[in-house]
């Protein structure tokens, strides 16, 4: 899926850094992403969800709050207040550009950001809010043993996460003032809950808060062992798969007709995880599913191998094309189930005198019904007519050429 940089204007003027993941196909929907606290719009989840998001059509905006990333400003002179107010900007940017909001997806801080800034963007219909506290004043105790010393000398520096930030008095006085019950109360549009029941960061207990406040349409779906920045890639395509499906039940993702003349379509094949062979496979608008290698051979097992998907395409052929032909001559065929095994074999074991090896797809086809040998015979003549079956059997030419800058 392709990924823009762009900037926007933030809430004092300075220019904010931002991606914008489209969707490979049509557009469906655009989906706002706030990062958690002192984070940014690179971290792995951020960037899973959105590559998952824009594979379904949705196009992601994800920014980096002022100061942060790579952003301009100063993150000492922010607060709650001064994120509420770049959220705002980021949406009216997207609303120019005839993109408004449909979803907002905040992560920690991000989602108690989301929650209260919904009902300032009337675009969006649903919000998602991922480890997120209900006290946007829970993040104070990342810095609990330097409250004292910022209430009384007007800021210090902290280490949060291993890098110092300095924090002001401002920040402490303003995100106390912030109240999300009523927030949540009122809502009044379709809310997803994800939270880890082992985040250290941000105990479970506040999303049964957001939760149990929230009114209906609302759904809870726990993360299971993830960690609160959700950095196991398994646990952020777990996310990012549920966010995808949750939205298509909340959000018009009913792709447009095809124009006049289309082409029968396109199979696009993206990588999802430059670090190891998962792939994200879109088969035109409606399609979605994932390629990978066992982890024998240094993949993560998440989708079937690429030979995996070759005998997929000539068992559904296969069983397709047995079916069309009992169909059609009215025989009592109940079920048919085909299984393939692919291997390569020594050539010399199909031809003599050969040397080269050439793949084998062993089919094994099993036929329910009270059919009679002779049309068992032919049906199993007919399995050899399958068109993928004759893809595979004859040469085929593969042409390769590169897609422009």
């Amino acid at each position: 899926m392709p990924t823009e940089k762009i900037t926007f204007t933030g809430h004092d003027g300075l220019e904010l850094a931002a991606r914008l993941d489209r969707p490979s196909g049509p557009h469906l929907a655009t989906a706002l992403f706030a990062h958690c606290f002192t984070c940014s719009k690179d971290i792995p989840a951020a960037r899973r969800i959105a590559q998952r998001l824009a594979a379904a059509g949705i196009a992601v905006l994800r920014f980096d709050f002022t100061g942060l990333g790579h952003s301009e400003g100063e993150f000492a002179n922010t607060s709650f207040a001064t994120n509420l107010e770049d959220l705002r900007a980021a949406a009216g940017w997207l609303e120019g550009q005839n993109l408004a909001p449909d979803m907002l997806i905040g992560h920690s801080l991000g989602g108690a950001a989301v929650l209260r800034a919904a009902r300032d963007i009337p675009s969006s219909r649903a919000v998602v809010t991922i480890g997120a506290p209900f006290d946007p004043a829970h993040v104070t105790e990342n810095f609990s043993d330097s409250i004292e010393t910022i209430c009384r000398e007007g800021e210090a520096q902290v280490d949060l996460g291993g890098r110092p930030f300095t924090i002001k008095r401002q920040f402490i006085e303003d995100i106390s003032k912030h109240d999300l019950e009523q927030a949540v109360a009122h809502l009044k549009k379709a809310l997803l809950v994800l939270h880890a029941p082992r985040d250290s960061i941000v105990a479970i207990e506040n999303a049964a808060d957001i939760f149990m406040t929230a009114k209906h349409p609302k759904s809870f779906v726990t993360l299971d062992k993830a960690d609160h920045l959700i950095s196991d890639m398994h646990d952020a395509e777990y996310a990012a798969g549920v966010i995808a499906a949750w939205a298509a039940h909340y959000l018009d993702l009913t792709p447009p007709a095809p124009p006049p003349g289309a082409p029968e379509g396109i199979t696009r094949v993206t990588e999802a995880d430059p670090n190891g062979f998962l792939q994200d496979i879109a088969s035109g608008p409606m399609h979605h599913a994932l390629a990978d290698e066992p982890l024998a051979y240094g993949g993560t097992n998440k989708g079937m191998s690429p030979y995996g998907f070759v005998s997929a395409g000539l068992g559904a052929c296969t069983s397709m094309t047995i079916r069309m032909y009992a169909r059609r001559k009215g025989w009592p065929l109940d079920h048919v189930s085909v299984d393939v095994h692919h291997a390569k074999v020594h050539a010399q074991d199909a031809t003599a005198g050969s040397r080269d090896k050439i793949d084998e797809f062993r089919r094994e086809i099993t036929l329910v019904g009270d059919l009679s040998d002779d049309q068992r015979a032919r049906l199993m003549e007919i399995a050899d007519k399958c068109p993928v079956h004759r893809t595979l059997e004859r040469s085929s030419e593969i042409v390769t050429v590169m897609a422009p800058a």
